[in-house]
């Protein structure tokens, strides 16, 4: 008899923009998901309730996912609840743009803090705690390949989770796990739409050769293929952008 027992996801910064549709969709796929939030408790219990009455299984942990011992904790709270973790999905992140010449420096702390050093954090749990079988899968983005000017700080720390993911990967030789990172193009969520002009995000959604921003919804299945079935892609960077160069 085939084993039933759903598979287990962990999504940082699941309850807002991508890591909400990420939620979302693992849950439709079968997944019981930990639902992780950094500061917003309502909207986290809000869709892990969503999922619930839809017969989903979900619960929400909480924590900075630079901090060491609280990502402990989140992995601990969600291997309780459902008996182990099979995919840990890495969306947590910060944005501030700004010219290098004109970056502040504690901004940059604190870019590099949640995004890199948050990064690490997750990535070096999940390598300890994810089962045979299962998936990693950080985030990047495409502004590492299209380098718009301003996003110098962001792209140097999702550069290096690029980096930090495809080492990883080899690292984790023999154990069946894949390491892979999902590099989006402009989507629409409120971290993308966030102090930007009508005008830029305009040019921004005629880039792609769809001629469109992505939605929440299009890295979400990015995501899903990377989780389940694509077993085969391993230590690669997913550029989920329409076709931006």
């Amino acid at each position: 008899m085939a084993d039933r027992t759903p598979r287990v996801a962990l999504v940082t910064g699941g309850s807002g923009g991508i890591g909400k549709a990420v939620v979302e969709r693992l849950a439709a796929d079968g997944f019981a998901v930990g639902m992780h939030y950094a500061g917003n408790q309502a909207k986290a219990d809000a869709l892990a309730a969503q999922i619930s009455d839809s017969g989903g299984r979900a619960v929400t942990v909480a924590g900075d996912v630079a901090d060491e011992g609280a990502m402990e904790t989140a992995f601990d709270d969600v291997e309780a609840a459902f008996g182990g973790v099979d995919v840990a999905v890495n969306t947590a992140g910060i944005m501030a743009l700004s010219p290098v010449a004109d970056y502040d420096l504690e901004q940059f702390d604190r870019i590099v803090r949640t995004n890199l050093r948050g990064a690490f954090v997750v990535s070096q749990q999940a390598a300890r705690r994810v089962r045979t079988g299962g998936a990693i899968i950080n985030f990047s983005t495409s502004v590492t390949r299209s380098r718009f000017p301003g996003y110098g700080p962001y792209v140097a720390t999702k550069a290096a989770v690029e980096a930090l993911t495809l080492i990883l990967a080899r690292e984790l030789r023999g154990k069946d796990i894949t390491v892979n990172t999902v590099a989006p193009g402009p989507t629409a969520t409120p971290l993308f739409l966030d102090g930007k002009d009508e005008e830029s995000i305009g040019a921004l959604a005629q880039a792609p050769p769809l001629e469109r921003l992505g939605q929440p919804e299009d890295i979400a299945e990015a995501v899903a293929f990377l989780a389940g079935p694509a077993r085969w892609i391993n230590g690669q960077t997913l550029f989920a952008n329409g076709g931006l160069a």
